[in-house]
């Protein structure tokens, strides 16, 4: 499975959002964003897949694709494109629910956890914190630009670093090994959510020519 181009992944959080989520998640899509996952894990299975149901056209109007950070049953049950897991779950119970098509993730935060990823299984990994993160504050110590480049040297799967990341933190990313980024509060607080992903990806572009 090949990662949406450009390597962008904003995580929602609905909780932080100036404005509703689908208006927001629209001026992501519109600013050139192709990829966003919903994580709103204080919602049940059912709330969920209304609040993905009702997100899910504004991804298809821009050709984006939309995951979900939890379940994999209700990923497909929201007719998803795929799932993104927590740390030690199981990616091949995913892979074999939702299909070879799907875009299937893991969050990994140590070395050992990146050399035991199946390439197989998993499409792509998010590593971190690279930052301290406002949105997670107690969520691990942070691992720098040198922890990233541990865990990229240490798998082929292709790692997304999260944590605190900014348009200006974007090369060390990638001189670190990471193929792209994912941001949650970022963008999600931002007063111009649009011109955050613009910035984003042109760091993400600068960085990769």
């Amino acid at each position: 499975m090949r990662l949406p181009r450009p390597p962008l992944l904003i995580v929602t959080d609905r909780n932080q959002t100036r404005a509703p989520l689908q208006d927001l998640l629209a001026a992501c899509f519109a600013a050139g964003c192709r990829w966003a996952s919903v994580r709103e894990k204080d919602l049940t299975p059912a709330e969920q897949i209304a609040l993905a149901e009702r997100l899910l056209p504004i991804a298809r109007r821009w050709h984006a694709r939309l995951t979900l950070h939890g379940d994999p049953a209700v990923a497909q049950d929201a007719g998803l494109d795929g799932v993104h897991l927590a740390a030690g779950a199981n990616l091949h119970r995913a892979r074999a629910m939702l299909g070879s098509d799907a875009l299937i993730g893991i969050s990994i935060h140590e070395v050992e956890d990146a050399a035991g990823l199946d390439g197989g299984a998993v499409d792509y990994a998010v590593a971190g914190p690279a930052y301290v993160t406002a949105s997670k504050p107690g969520y691990g110590p942070a691992i720098g630009p040198g922890g990233v480049g541990e865990i990229c040297r240490a798998t082929a799967v292709p790692i997304i670093a999260i944590g605190g990341i900014t348009a200006g933190a974007v090369q060390d990313m990638h001189v670190a090994g990471a193929v792209g980024v994912a941001v949650m509060g970022g963008v999600m607080r931002a007063h111009d959510p649009a011109r955050e992903v613009k910035n984003l990806i042109a760091a993400l572009r600068s960085g990769a020519s």
